[in-house]
């Protein structure tokens, strides 16, 4: 297996919780190591630009409202398969629909309040950490 990075951000829902710490336990008890991590309060034109990709879905304009709601915590999370290990501790977009003993199940409210966001392949992997940290503020253990 490679060694990957993927990007992770704990939504405003999920920090008002105040589960931050539970959430990166999750992701060090499995094996992913945190290489990057800061709180930003994103801006309209920030949340708009990271999901610009979803900029014609009907959900966009909601996405990016919650996104600016509150405070998020952005990681870059690296170590073996990453991108698939962060996927599936995350659990299914839909909470309900998620598996137990997944950040979504265990901590999310609902579909759009899905407590996490995780990079679904390495090039939005490289595009996602990029646009949050510069490549000299990410390290390797």
């Amino acid at each position: 297996m490679a060694i990957e990075r993927t990007l992770s951000i704990i939504k405003p829902d999920a920090v008002k919780k105040n589960v931050i710490g539970k959430i990166l336990s999750r992701f060090e008890d499995a094996g992913l190591n945190i290489s990057a991590m800061r709180f930003a309060l994103l801006s309209k034109d920030d949340a708009a630009g990271f999901y610009a990709v979803h900029k014609t879905r009907p959900f966009f304009n909601d996405l990016v409202e919650f996104m600016t709601s509150g405070p998020v915590c952005i990681q870059v999370l690296e170590g073996e398969d990453a991108i698939k290990k962060n996927r599936e501790l995350m659990g299914a977009t839909d909470p309900k629909q998620a598996d137990t003993g997944t950040i979504r199940a265990d901590f999310a409210e609902s579909i759009d309040a899905n407590a996490v966001h995780g990079s679904d392949s390495a090039e939005n992997a490289a595009i996602e950490i990029a646009y949050f940290f510069p490549s000299m503020n990410v390290y390797s253990k």
